[in-house]
């Protein structure tokens, strides 16, 4: 083609400049890679050679790509705006190459479904799925194949070498990540990276799919043993249907695992500069290769030889000691007997490879557990979850220093302890060591735990002084790090600035600020006791929940709960500033806010219409990114238990913050679900599981979040339809949707404009009120449901209380539930 255009150029006339022009033109749209601009592939659209698609955030790209120096074309996916070496995260016919491309090279969505991928007139590859009529590729670099409800094929399903952020790694044999065969070539290579299909969750690195070169540790819920999680959020999900991981990270950040072909599981982020750099490679050093030094040794990456043997054991071989082979491990020094019933604590090891768990109630009751079967030779307990080792102990590393350390190894001891029950001197001195001694001790603390307690009550320490409310500067301490559980608190003139955890403010001070806690200033009254307005000398204002005596809140319960509220740092959560504990005062102090609760606007006719739609959307918005936030992404997965209107507190600009935390519970590590015997709430927002059966979880709250969703959108109480048809606004809204008339539960009040879609946002709502917690969505389904509008919704089901009886029916006749303005809370101990 060059060539010609050069004879060409040669052969025009001066005079011939338009010709000229036309050549040019000719020859650049003939040399032009063209993008279609679009995400979507459409049935009868294929997606030739010099085509590609882009994702709609510009993320991401597919298209037809030649790795490195290879003639070969696939298709793949790779970053947006990579250079000619193109970041591949994704690659469909990786061993079906394009041997020679041309201009009848193809991707094609057929009329039946399947995405085919064609070289002339050879298929070289297809998804072989059905119905689908859209092609679609996300801003998280996933392809997905969409019938115009929900997603028929997915390239998340079938990964090649890299994981990315929210896609699933898991024990399915297609999720899981394999090298290329080198760096040219995506055929399959010989390394694996994936997770166990049984037993405990872990990963592993495997060559031919079947020797394992590296394991990452079990996972306890936080962390592994030895794949760093400090850039990185996993999740676990494990039921009987799939067990998988996913992970995500920060906003900020960008990032991608990449199982290479000489078999290194790399962690890769994005600098400010655009450029990629290996944040993590695994296996790390010599010892994180699995089973270095054989079965029962210990490897020990700062020691040379880095191999030695456990407690108890001794080396195989002679030539052990010199380092030159390790492969036979380790034998006990003494045969293990059944009636071993002694344990060496074996610190600052990880745990080894091949476990069996379960779920036991103490750590001695985990130790009967190993002492009950005669091959078990070790076992672990860490909270709540008991490993035990039957047979040999493999893969067990020195972790000195490391975070994962607490974990103890308790190794079964050879040594038999036998009690010389003759000998009558002796038992009685092993009774004295063994149960007098002890019993006497316990005496002993508990005076003194006692002595120390009165003392701390009585005369308050000076670390502990009570600080003055009205000095309290709220400019400083909405300007510290949203990561910090301090407070800042001024002092009067002349006085040093301190910084505590959590401010304890005077008796006398709060009642000045609250006019001695004048009926002029009360704000309003919940279940826990009623709210006053406290002034500051500075002109700003703070809330003042004063704790009725009646709330059953002790002293201790209610240190641990302003300490969990004080490090919840999230813009859409009422900020906890301080408490008063003096004598029997029980005292919170809040931000305050001055358009006061939800239900003032939305319930109330004559304020209705200050909140339009825009608004509105706002405010949804702000409460899921609050629940979000409690459920994923805080420290602990806290659930509030009372999400309702009166419970979503305004500020000055109408930006909404979830309060009263009075009855949420805290879940920890793999906890999805909890049972009580007390049933507190509020009526019309409890889940028919806990208002029947005390089950709550975070479905619990996403129920609650659907009713307050259609209460904002209709501006309706769901307790407000005793004497019609329809039991609650949950039926009537059932009712509209049944009859495509679902528009109509929109308040006749707003003025909705035509980039709004009401009926998306009722339909996430009906989502969220399914009679079954397993139906409804999770706070992040849901926000990406608001975000992602081509998104196919699903139909909901029938939500709950719709029909038959009443709420008050199926519970128990101790439970305390209030209507709708009102809480009564019952504090479980956390």
């Amino acid at each position: 083609m060059t060539q010609l255009f050069k004879k060409i150029v040669s052969a025009i006339k001066p005079d011939s400049f338009q010709l000229l022009i036309i050549v040019v033109l000719f020859y650049s749209f003939n040399n032009l890679k063209i993008s279609t601009g679009l995400d979507t592939l459409s049935p009868g659209q294929p997606l030739y050679g010099n085509q590609t698609l882009i994702s709609q955030g510009r993320n991401f790209e597919l298209g037809f790509f030649s790795p490195g120096n290879s003639t070969n074309s696939y298709v793949g996916i790779w970053y947006y705006g990579s250079p000619d070496d193109k970041t591949v995260v994704w690659v469909a016919n990786r061993e079906s190459p394009i041997r020679q491309i041309s201009n009848n090279s193809r991707l094609v969505l057929s009329e039946d479904g399947s995405l085919i991928l064609y070289s002339g007139f050879d298929l070289l590859w297809t998804t072989n799925s059905s119905v689908a009529n859209k092609g679609l590729l996300l801003d998280e670099g996933n392809f997905i194949l969409s019938d115009g409800l929900s997603v028929v094929w997915q390239s998340f399903d079938y990964p090649t070498d890299t994981w990315l952020p929210g896609a699933k790694l898991g024990n399915n044999k297609s999720l899981i990540l394999t090298s290329w065969k080198t760096s040219d070539d995506p055929a399959p290579g010989i390394f694996s990276f994936g997770m166990n299909s049984s037993g405990n969750p872990e990963f592993f690195i495997w060559k031919n799919s079947q020797k394992i070169l590296w394991r990452s540790g079990v996972w306890n819920g936080l962390e592994f043993d030895s794949f760093p999680t400090d850039q990185t959020n996993f999740r676990y999900t494990g039921n009987d249907q799939e067990k998988y991981f996913t992970y995500n990270v920060s906003i900020f950040l960008t990032s991608r695992y990449v199982m290479t072909y000489d078999g290194r599981i790399n962690q890769w982020v994005r600098t400010e500069n655009q450029n990629w750099r290996i944040y993590s490679s695994q296996p790390a050093d010599y010892c994180e290769i699995f089973g270095q030094c054989g079965p029962n040794g210990v490897c020990n990456i700062n020691m040379a030889p880095a191999c030695g043997c456990l407690n108890g054991f001794l080396p195989r071989l002679l030539d052990h000691w010199l380092a030159a082979n390790w492969s036979g491990g380790c034998i006990r020094s003494k045969p293990l007997q059944c009636s071993s019933i002694e344990f060496s604590n074996t610190s600052g090891v990880s745990m080894p490879a091949n476990s069996v768990s379960s779920n036991l109630e103490s750590d001695q009751i985990c130790r009967y557990a190993c002492l009950a079967n005669c091959k078990c030779n070790a076992y672990a307990y860490n909270d709540g979850k008991c490993s035990i080792w039957i047979g040999d102990l493999l893969d067990t590393r020195e972790t000195v220093g490391d975070r994962n350390s607490q974990t103890n190894l308790y190794i079964r001891s050879s040594e038999v302890l036998l009690l010389q029950s003759k000998d009558k001197k002796q038992a009685n001195v092993l009774v004295a060591v063994f149960i007098i001694i002890p019993l006497f001790i316990c005496i002993s603390l508990t005076y003194i735990l006692w002595r120390v307690w009165r003392r701390k009550h009585n005369k308050k320490e000076p670390g502990e002084r009570s600080e003055n409310l009205l000095y309290l500067n709220l400019e400083i301490s909405s300007k510290q790090n949203a990561d910090s559980d301090s407070i800042t608190t001024s002092s009067p003139p002349g006085s040093e600035r301190k910084v505590f955890n959590l401010p304890q403010f005077s008796f006398s001070s709060i009642s000045a600020a609250t006019n001695n806690f004048s009926p002029v200033n009360k704000l309003g009254e919940g279940g826990f006791g009623p709210v006053y307005k406290g002034n500051l000398l500075g002109g700003k204002s703070v809330a003042v929940k004063r704790l009725s005596k009646r709330s059953g809140q002790g002293l201790e319960e209610l240190r641990n709960e302003t300490v969990l509220i004080a490090k919840l740092q999230h813009r859409n959560l009422v900020r906890l500033l301080g408490c008063c504990i003096d004598q029997d005062e029980k005292i919170l102090i809040y931000e305050y806010m001055s358009n006061k609760s939800l239900d003032h606007f939305i319930f109330d006719p004559s304020k209705q219409s200050l909140l339009d739609w825009r608004r509105r959307v706002h405010i949804i918005d702000g409460i899921t990114q609050g629940l979000l936030y409690l459920h994923q992404h805080s420290r602990l997965r806290i659930i509030h238990r009372d999400l309702k209107a009166s419970n979503i507190l305004l500020d000055d600009e109408l930006n909404p913050k979830i309060s009263d935390f009075g009855m949420a519970r805290i879940f920890g590590g793999d906890e999805l679900q909890a049972n009580t015997n007390r049933i507190v709430g509020t009526y019309g927002y409890m889940s028919p599981e806990y208002a029947m059966e005390g089950l709550f979880s975070i479905k619990s709250d996403v129920f609650a979040f659907g009713v307050l969703l259609l209460e904002i959108i209709s501006g309706r109480k769901n307790t407000g339809f005793r004497n019609s048809d329809c039991l609650s606004l949950l039926g009537y809204a059932w009712e509209l949707w049944k009859a495509d008339k679902v528009l109509e539960l929109v308040d006749s009040n707003l003025d909705i404009p035509s980039s709004f879609l009401p009926l998306r946002f009722i339909q996430v709502g009906l989502l969220c009120v399914q009679e079954s917690p397993a139906d409804r969505p999770t706070m992040s389904d849901v926000l990406l449901m608001f975000s992602s509008e081509h998104i196919q919704l699903v139909s909901p089901k029938r939500p709950a209380f719709t029909s038959g009886g009443s709420l008050g029916s199926g519970i128990d006749k101790g439970a305390n539930f209030t209507m709708n303005n009102l809480t009564a809370s019952v504090i479980d101990g956390r």
